[in-house]
């Protein structure tokens, strides 16, 4: 049966990668973004019939006015994926509310104005996947925001894996380690620079705690959230895929 899903920061890396598995399959996505230029881009390599709509997850007046755009939609998942990374330092230009904003807030207002969609889809179970981080699990200097906020969705997931489990929504969450997106060479671009050695350098040594000595790439993040919205027993869980550099058995 043909699908519909709502895959917000779904313009580029992880999120246009789901789009992509997804959509493949058969399925329907709904790609929701900031920057309407990428999402126009994303949906045109995408086989089948989309739809895209700009809009802010730290905004409510946004998702409100798309949500009223799509008033009646069925929805059977909601990808909760868009997210802003980091550091963020105390002072005049602290990026706290901006990436708490986003992560955290942006995550719980988007679910909460597409909820509505999820309870007229027919189908037995609906699911909600939220892309949490490896760093919800540890600490890293300088990225209080963005491990507050990583860690703050898992709190997150299980409090409405408890509450919606009655109307059959299934929330779950994924952990994803280092994946090979633009966002992540800035990232190692950014601690490289910082620690004064080339970005090869630094990803060497990155590596070095990670198990298996690389990056997922974002096609394997998509296959286990392809999975997720496919299944009809796990809920409340947080799912770990980082090339074995946390191990929480």
């Amino acid at each position: 049966m043909n699908k519909t899903y709502l895959i917000s920061g779904a313009g580029s890396g992880i999120g246009l990668a789901m789009a992509q598995k997804l959509a493949a399959g058969g399925d329907t996505c709904i790609l929701l973004g900031r920057n309407l230029e990428k999402l126009q881009q994303a949906v045109s390599q995408l086989p089948g019939n989309h739809a895209v709509f700009q809009a802010d997850v730290r905004s409510v007046s946004d998702l409100q006015a798309v949500a009223n755009l799509l008033e009646g939609q069925v929805l059977h998942g909601i990808i909760a994926n868009a997210g802003v990374g980091g550091e963020n330092y105390w002072g005049p230009e602290d990026r706290w509310s901006e990436i708490v904003d986003t992560n955290l807030t942006g995550t719980y207002q988007l679910v909460q104005s597409f909820l509505p969609n999820l309870s007229l889809a027919k189908s037995t179970y609906t699911h909600i996947v939220i892309t949490s981080s490896v760093l919800a699990r540890l600490g890293v200097a300088n990225y209080s925001a963005y491990c507050a906020s990583k860690a703050g969705l898992l709190g997150l997931m299980r409090s409405w894996a408890v509450q919606f489990a009655p109307q059959n929504i299934l929330v779950n969450a994924i952990c994803p380690g280092w994946v090979n997106t633009n966002m992540a060479q800035e990232g190692l671009q950014g601690i490289a620079d910082g620690l004064g050695m080339s970005k090869d350098e630094f990803y060497n040594i990155a590596m070095q705690s990670v198990p298996l000595r690389k990056m997922s790439e974002p096609e394997e993040i998509a296959n286990l959230v392809s999975y997720l919205v496919n299944q009809e027993s796990i809920t409340g869980q947080s799912i770990d895929i980082n090339c074995g550099s946390v191990m929480n058995s």
